[in-house]
């Protein structure tokens, strides 16, 4: 590999189209000074066991994935290649500005980092028979973490009447709040422009299996390149079409990251009490009133959120998903905090000496 001339600014540089900014061109300038020899920056567009996918200035390339040291670079990674000796060599990742990471479900202390270096999440979901709010909630809050803007994609909106499209936005909007919410059909176009216009920078596509994510990556694209399938007849579930997360250029200036279906997602412990509060965000607004500062919103005399339900301004499923995703983000913090542990623990021995109090007595 031949190391490429010196370009005049960031937007001039072959990376550009891959997200490569003067941000991204100071911290390799660190580099510089650390690793004799001549290095080249490079992003990561798939990774795969023991070798990484990459665009470099000079084009695609695949590399070996450094062991020991190193943090394990993901698809959307910006990493640093030596070149000394011909071979383009591992020697460095760049600092993430974001990552989406997700909590092994299973209960262990794990995250997966399915995306790096990502502006905008676009949970993507296909309200065909009825728009699954938990699920959005759940992605949202992921993305949320994650730092970058989330945005929600109601697909194959062509599959819906004009009521049903009007009853599943409405619902989905009112359980995304801060977020956009776009309607399209990538199979007619409908709603493909608004969109594009709606995001920026490097986009992560996330949610189920069946959503229709490689149908709007290849709408966006103006070509198709990702494999698709049809959902199953008998359940309307998806199939895994893709199995890798990749990330790709768009024309007009985006980067997409396809990624798997997820049938599971758990919250992690870094940044998600920020996330579900921004998720959420219609709920902590009402519980700023809430008499007590330390309200459980469960049985608390003077709690605004109970007397917002009863007055129907929100309803009890949206306060049973923030309880539900609020008591998974502190059960994976705690696992790895015993202060945590047990000020949790204390907590739910204060919530159910409560519940006894009020209860009535046989």
């Amino acid at each position: 590999m031949t190391v490429p001339a010196q370009e005049t600014s960031a937007a001039q540089h072959p990376l550009a189209p891959y997200g490569w900014d003067e941000g991204w061109e100071l911290a390799l300038a660190r580099h510089h000074r650390e690793h004799p020899g001549p290095l080249v920056p490079a992003r990561v567009t798939r990774a795969h066991r023991g070798a990484l996918d990459v665009r470099t200035p000079l084009g695609p390339q695949r590399v070996a994935a450094a062991r020991g040291a190193l943090p394990e670079p993901t698809t959307g990674d910006w990493v640093v290649l030596g070149l000394a000796g011909g071979e383009p060599r591992l020697l460095a990742v760049l600092p993430r500005r974001t990552a989406v990471t997700r909590a092994d479900v299973s209960g262990r202390s794990d995250e997966q980092v399915l995306a790096a270096n990502v502006d905008t999440v676009a949970v993507v979901v296909a309200p065909a028979r009825r728009a699954p709010l938990g699920r959005v909630e759940r992605f949202l809050a992921l993305a949320w973490a994650s730092g970058a803007q989330p945005v929600v994609v109601l697909t194959k909106t062509d599959l819906l009447s004009g009521p049903e499209l009007a009853e599943a936005l409405a619902e989905v909007e009112a359980a995304a709040p801060g977020a956009g919410v776009h309607a399209v059909s990538a199979e007619r176009g409908a709603g493909v422009e608004d969109l594009r216009a709606a995001l920026r920078g490097t986009v992560a596509l996330v949610g189920p299996s069946g959503a229709g994510k490689s149908t709007l990556a290849n709408a966006l694209l103006g070509e198709d390149r990702l494999a698709t399938a049809a959902v199953r007849s008998g359940d309307g579930k998806g199939r895994h079409t893709t199995v890798h997360r990749e990330l790709l250029a768009v024309p007009g200036g985006l980067v997409l990251v396809d990624t798997p279906g997820l049938r599971s997602v758990g919250l992690g412990a870094e940044g998600p009490a920020p996330s579900v509060e921004r998720a959420f965000a219609d709920v902590e607004d009402l519980a700023v009133d809430c008499r007590f500062s330390d309200c459980t919103h469960a049985c608390e005399p003077g709690c605004a959120v109970l007397a917002a339900i009863d007055a129907g301004v929100i309803g009890r499923r949206r306060l049973e998903s923030y309880r539900k995703l609020e008591r998974e983000r502190e059960f994976f913090a705690a696992r790895t905090d015993a202060r945590l542990r047990a000020e949790r623990a204390g907590r739910w021995k204060a919530i159910a000496r409560q519940q006894r109090a009020v209860r009535p007595r046989p």
